[in-house]
């Protein structure tokens, strides 16, 4: 099979850590576009980048692009398109969309129309007049932007956030896959003192954890297109296996998480036993008042409080000002901050030496990066 377009996609805003991600797996021909990189690789390409990719909601196999303006042209757009390629006789292949500031603007009526287009390429292929379609699924999403359309394939299932190690979460959880992106933005490689003295339910610790000891993020959960006839027998398992082969067990330095509460700390835990990183992180109920350090070039990242009602922003304001005199003699520390708040470098006291916009869900946050000395080479 000849070189697969694929798209690696992404929250706005983090297009280019992915991108980044990408290179390091060795992907050198990418291109940024809103919520996606495209790439291009092959079949096993499409297993290590599910494995691998720590920032990355989901990675799809671009179909075909092409413009409609009328239901006409989407149904043969679609039904030129090679489907017999990956889909099977008794294969499912259920189809959602979107449609934004299109002429053809009916999402169900979209969605009807791919699938019957499909349909009939695999008639063509199969000779057969109806498909079962009770084998492997194979989910279809037809994305309708401005009259141009694209087609692809979902090789993921479950967003590739769902790593299987948070069953549970805490208030406003961020999602494993900004936390991850938020340890990338980072000096933090797995060789210096990490802390979280907001740790909630362990997220960004544990995608530390997992970063530090080079273990692949998605190697302990399914992938959709596991099952998918397309691939050799016995490729999924193989390169499972030569992933797991790269993890460490151990780290020069431990990382810490603090929070006040007990019983999210017990889920931190949990969580962490779950991510096979707890022997790693050590958690303790610690007021950020209470806050101190020894310890030289370590990182620090942490995501406070937000505060929404009045008196809750009151008390995170107060949070934010503490954090910057606790942490003001840690010289050689670089300490990175995601908030929603406009005000943090004021309260905290320093302006930060970069500052990146992201979204916490649907939340516009900033990332507020101060950038310590990296350690003397031993």
């Amino acid at each position: 099979m000849k070189k697969i377009n694929l798209i690696a996609t992404a929250a706005f805003g983090l297009e280019s850590v992915v991108a980044w991600e990408l290179k390091d797996l060795g992907f050198e021909d990418t291109e940024c576009r809103n919520g996606e990189v495209r790439f291009s690789g092959t079949l096993e390409d499409i297993i290590r980048t599910n494995l691998w990719l720590r920032t990355s909601d989901r990675v799809l196999i671009e179909m075909g692009r092409f413009t409609a303006r009328t239901f006409d042209e989407l149904f043969e757009g679609t039904k030129a398109l090679p489907w017999e390629d990956w889909i099977g006789e008794r294969d499912a292949f259920p189809v959602k969309g979107k449609a934004v500031r299109s002429t053809l603007m009916s999402v169900p009526d979209c969605q009807s129309i791919v699938k019957k287009a499909v349909v009939e390429r695999l008639k063509t292929r199969y000779r057969k007049d109806w498909f079962p379609e009770t084998g492997p699924s194979h989910p279809i999403e037809v994305a309708v932007v401005k009259d141009e359309v694209r087609l692809t394939l979902d090789t993921s299932g479950w967003g590739l956030h769902k790593r299987g190690y948070r069953p549970s979460a805490g208030e406003a959880p961020l999602r494993e896959t900004l936390a991850a992106s938020l340890v990338n933005l980072s000096f933090y490689r797995g060789d210096r003192p990490f802390v979280d003295p907001f740790c909630g339910s362990g997220t960004i610790l544990i995608e530390a954890a997992l970063l530090g000891t080079h273990t692949a993020p998605g190697l302990t959960r399914s992938f959709v297109s596991e099952q998918w006839d397309v691939f050799p027998q016995g490729m999924w398992k193989k390169v499972r296996e030569r992933a797991a082969a790269q993890k460490k067990d151990s780290l020069p330095y431990g990382l810490v998480g603090y929070d006040i509460d007990e019983k999210i700390l017990k889920t931190a835990r949990q969580n962490a036993d779950a991510a096979g990183v707890g022997h790693l992180i050590d958690f303790h109920r610690q007021d950020i008042r209470d806050f101190s350090s020894s310890k030289q070039y370590g990182c620090m990242i942490t995501n406070p409080p937000y505060g929404e009602r009045m008196g809750e922003i009151k008390e995170a304001e107060a949070l934010y000002r503490t954090l910057g005199r606790v942490t003001r003699g840690l010289d050689t520390w670089s300490i990175y901050v995601i908030t929603a708040s406009r005000s943090f470098e004021r309260l905290f006291g320093k302006k930060a030496d970069r500052k990146r916009k992201l979204y916490n869900g649907r939340i516009r946050v900033d990332y507020y990066q101060y950038m310590g000395p990296r350690p003397p080479s031993v």
